[in-house]
């Protein structure tokens, strides 16, 4: 009795069946129905995934039409861009507008600044010239009335002949001051002129003779009467002078009248 449980214990397929509560039913798990239910759960879970990320991307914002290419993803994602490019290129062309604008304006100021340049030379030309202008027609109204001294001085100089010795002190006291006056015009830029000797020259003298004469050619001066006087390139006081005319020529006369009247 023992050994046939014993039996039965070593080979269970002796009866034929196996019993449902038994250990080794238990162990092994019955297979599944459909051997690609892991398969379609790991694609159903990607796609759900894919799903989620295109939910997140800007460019899946709208409803997409499949098969569309005006709606797809792509053309959805570049709309962004081509707008900005277009407002870029806008802007670019709005900052060219005004690039050249500046640059007008910047070369008219230039030329503006150099016709200021210009005129602001010419202005102080114009009133350094006027300046000099007016210093020397004060010093010629200044040194005029002087001139009528120096030629008293002249005078007594040439006319004066002193014979004693007081009469010699005073002769070199009033030259002395001649001296220091006729300095004085030199420094100032006065200078006597000398024309005797040169042709007359109605800028600068005046003639009060003439004199005829075949010894100078004829408009020469031959005598100084009275002195003249220059500043610069300013006639202060015109020369006085005698002035060389051409000699007589003597033409011999028939005494009897004409012998064809009769």
């Amino acid at each position: 009795m023992i050994d046939d449980e014993k039996q039965q214990d070593q080979d269970p397929n002796s009866t034929g069946e196996t019993p449902e509560g038994s250990p080794m039913a238990s162990e092994n798990p019955p297979a599944p129905e459909n051997s690609n239910g892991s398969a379609d759960w790991e694609l159903e879970l990607a796609r759900a995934y894919q799903s989620a990320q295109g939910d997140r991307s800007p460019a899946n914002a709208g409803p997409t039409v499949t098969g569309s290419s005006t709606n797809s993803p792509t053309a959805d994602a570049a709309e962004p861009w081509k707008r900005e490019l277009a407002q870029a290129n806008d802007e670019k062309e709005a900052l060219k507008s005004q690039l050249q604008a500046a640059s007008a304006q910047v070369e008219e100021l230039k030329n503006q600044n150099l016709r200021l340049a210009a005129d602001f030379e010419n202005f102080r030309r114009r009133t350094q010239k006027e300046k000099e202008e007016l210093d020397l027609q004060a010093r010629c109204l200044t040194i005029k009335p002087l001139l009528p001294v120096i030629d008293n001085f002249e005078r007594a100089r040439s006319h004066i002949k002193p014979q004693t010795d007081g009469e010699m002190n005073i002769h070199k006291s009033y030259q002395s001051v001649y001296k220091q006056m006729v300095d004085g015009l030199k420094q100032i830029g006065v200078s006597p002129m000398r024309p005797e000797g040169e042709q007359f020259d109605p800028n600068l003298h005046e003639a009060l003779l003439s004199e005829p004469t075949d010894e100078h050619e004829e408009g020469t001066i031959i005598q100084e009467l009275e002195r003249g006087y220059i500043l610069g390139d300013r006639v202060l006081r015109h020369a006085k002078v005698k002035v060389a005319a051409a000699g007589l020529s003597v033409v011999a006369s028939d005494e009897n009248p004409d012998s064809s009247e009769s």
